[in-house]
Formats: structure tokens, C-alpha cells, sequence
């Protein structure tokens, strides 16, 4: 019997990028667009490879394009590290795993490179397989650890808690990460918000614009580590906006809200440089009377709207610059 397990899109309402820096977060999962992994038993191990793994090209031109889209190594990678880092944790644990073997395979409906969580998709619905194929539970609090050391000490992949974090726990989660907590406890403190405090969203994303994020990073990256005093206050900023903003959800001030997105996106602006397709969506949407900022680290943008009317506009002038826009399913 062919096991299966799936993990959704998400975005970042506030906060972001601080999760990759000791900050403070509030993100949702996008229900529109999941990863899904299969797992069989097998006489040997296997990972199958995706078709976007396999390198067949119809033509040079299709050889770049799909570099360029979905990196030199595809999703194959992932799958192997989260195999890796889910024995070595079992291994540590004491956990005796039963002595079987498996053929696992992934595919995923999630747009590629555009900021919405895709690869930690497939790593979170890979460690689901496995636990659900070894009949092993691990701490629900441990698992996004387990997903971002699988990405950042296996591929060297610069991340942050917040994608894991969103897909293992699902809905809408406030996450303050603090250094000292995690360094104590392996993870941050987690606390689901119920999506009826959330106002109207809508998440828009341009397929042209897919890139590696973890290299769209590096700039901040790179700040932080050497200490630069700009960089770490600018962090800490974007950071107390998420704090600021769970306590204008919880007292449905809407108002305070939209300003605190549009303010972490034009913190960010000030660490990273943002392309000008990237900042043509943002400046797009605003002039709809929207909230807009990054959902992740560019290529697609989420904000507030107000009513119907805006909404479609939304839709229209977006449309006109090759953006697509959806109202996220959180629950």
C-alpha cells in the first residue's frame, strides 16, 4: 500500500526575513498549491527522480531555462538530505528502525523559485513518509528543526524557521525565535492564531520571475555574520513588526495591520536589493489601495485588499504585468 504524504505552500504575513535571524514571524500555509511525496516498499532503497530531475533537454534553450528555474540538482537533493538527517536523528535517539527498504518519489503542484516554500515542501512531506513508513513519532516541535538542518547543514542552503515551521504545523502560527530558547530547547516557541483574525488576503506571483532564494539572501546573510550594525537593527525591526502585528490581529485593527506590511517590505528594500519586476508588483498592488510585500524572498507578494471591487482590480492591473492572483485557502 502506497503511502502518501503532502505539505502546502506559504507565505509570510509579517516578519520576514527575521526567521533566519533570531526574529519574530507570523506566516500561513497557501492550501492552493501542495507538494506530495510517495513512499512504497521496495526490495532496495530508491529515490525516483521527478521529471524536471531528469536531464533530458529538448534544446540548449530548455537546458538554461530549467537551470535557471529549478536549480543544477532539482528536488532529488532534498529528498536524499531529509533521508540523511531522519536516520542520523533516529540513530541519536536510540530508535531502532526496522529493516525494510523503500522506493520514494515526489511531485509537486507548488510554482517553483518564487518565494512561496516549494522545496521545503517536499523536504517536510518527505519526513512525513518516512515516520509514517518506520511507524516513528517525532516531536512536533523538533520536526522543523529537523527540516531546516536537513536544507542549511546538508546543502548549504542559506534558510530560515519559518517555512518549516508553517507546513508542519499548518494555518496561520506567530514564531519567536529566540537565540536562547533555541539554543535550550532545538526549536522556538510556536503559537497557532486562528485565520478568522486574519483580514481579507490575496497572494499574487509572477512565473517569470523564479530564482534560487536561498542566493537572493545572501546579501543579509553575509551582514549578519560580520555584525554590521545597519543590517542586524533593520532585522530587528522587521522583527517587531510581527510582534506588533499579532496584537493588532487579535484586536481585529485592520488598519494597523496594513501598515505594518507595507512597513516590513520597505524595511527589507533597505538590506536587499529588490529587482524591479519584484518591486513593480509591490508598487502595482499599493496603487490599487492594497497592502503588498514579499510572501517569501521574491517572485510573489501578499497583502491586504478591501472588498470585492479592489480585489478585481487587483486582479486586472496585475494581470497586465504578467502576475497572477489568488485568495489564499489557509484552512
Amino acid at each position: 500500500m502506497t503511502i502518501q504524504t503532502k505539505a502546502y505552500a506559504r507565505a509570510g504575513i509579517l516578519g520576514n526575513p527575521s526567521d533566519g535571524y533570531f526574529g519574530k514571524i507570523i506566516a500561513i500555509t497557501v492550501k492552493d498549491f501542495e507538494a506530495k511525496v510517495f513512499c512504497d516498499e521496495s526490495h532496495e532503497l530508491m529515490i525516483q527522480s521527478h521529471k524536471d530531475d531528469i536531464p533530458v533537454y529538448k534544446n540548449i534553450q530548455d537546458l538554461v531555462e530549467r537551470a535557471g528555474l529549478y536549480g543544477y540538482y532539482g528536488g532529488v537533493r532534498l529528498v536524499k538530505a531529509m533521508i540523511k538527517k531522519f536516520y542520523e536523528y533516529c540513530k541519536k535517539q536510540c530508535i531502532q528502525l526496522e529493516k525494510k527498504n523503500f522506493s520514494i518519489r515526489y511531485s509537486s503542484g507548488i510554482p517553483r523559485q518564487l518565494g512561496l516554500g516549494g522545496s521545503s515542501a517536499i523536504i517536510t512531506a518527505a519526513i512525513r513518509a518516512l515516520m509514517e513508513f518506520y511507524s516513528i513519532k517525532i516531536p512536533q516541535e523538533i520536526l522543523p528543526t529537523l527540516i531546516l538542518e536537513a536544507e542549511r547543514d546538508e546543502l548549504g542552503i542559506n534558510a530560515g524557521f519559518m517555512d518549516r515551521v508553517i507546513q508542519v504545523y499548518e494555518g496561520c502560527v506567530y514564531m519567536d525565535l529566540d537565540e536562547q530558547v533555541i539554543q535550550e530547547k532545538g526549536h522556538g516557541i510556536y503559537e497557532r492564531l486562528s485565520p478568522k483574525f486574519l483580514p481579507d488576503l490575496y497572494l499574487a506571483y509572477k512565473p517569470a520571475l523564479g530564482k534560487v532564494s536561498g542566493k537572493v539572501l545572501n546579501d543579509i546573510r553575509r551582514g549578519f555574520d560580520r555584525g554590521d550594525n545597519f543590517v542586524l537593527e533593520v532585522l530587528s525591526r522587521i522583527a517587531r513588526k510581527a510582534e506588533e502585528g499579532k496584537e493588532a490581529l487579535l484586536k481585529k485593527d485592520l488598519g494597523t495591520m496594513k501598515r505594518l506590511m507595507n512597513e516590513n517590505f520597505d524595511l527589507r528594500s533597505q538590506i536587499m536589493k529588490i529587482s524591479e519586476s519584484n518591486m513593480e508588483m509591490v508598487m502595482t498592488a499599493r496603487a490599487c489601495g492594497a497592502s503588498a510585500k514579499f510572501a517569501g524572498s521574491g517572485g510573489s507578494i501578499i497583502g491586504m485588499y478591501e472588498g470585492e471591487e479592489m480585489y478585481t482590480r487587483l486582479e486586472s492591473e496585475l494581470g497586465r504585468i504578467g502576475a497572477k492572483v489568488i485568495k489564499p485557502i489557509i484552512e
